[in-house]
């Protein structure tokens, strides 16, 4: 079953949980817009800890795909982004609202190619 991890709509944010018995920091990054022709920022990035080590970093967040990936990075489970209204990647000022961060436990991508 998937958990949402809360969110703030803020451009910078660090959010420490527990997911299947492992402590993990979760960083998330977005640097915004520079004018107000542009597009709405930059990607949001993703660095995921585990214990204080960093299993992956950098990843840039998408709506639907998993970000982790990998099992022998060492992290069990993976997170993903899901839009609530529609079908675009994650923007700070929507987070915990229209853009949720969930985290996917093995049963809920059995089957799926990682």
């Amino acid at each position: 079953m998937a958990l949402i991890i809360p969110l703030r709509p803020l451009p910078s944010q660090i959010v420490t949980v527990s997911l299947a018995n492992q402590t993990s920091k979760i960083v998330l990054s977005q640097k915004q817009a520079i004018s107000s022709t542009s597009t709405p920022g930059t990607p949001m990035f993703l660095d995921l800890y585990v214990n204080d080590e960093l299993i992956i970093g950098g990843v840039v967040c998408e709506n639907l795909n998993r970000i982790v990936r990998n099992a022998y990075l060492g992290f069990v489970g993976d997170l993903c982004f899901i839009d609530n209204q529609g079908d675009t990647s994650p923007f700070y000022t929507g987070l915990g609202t229209r853009y949720q961060l969930v985290y996917l436990e093995l049963a809920d991508f059995a089957g799926v190619d990682a």
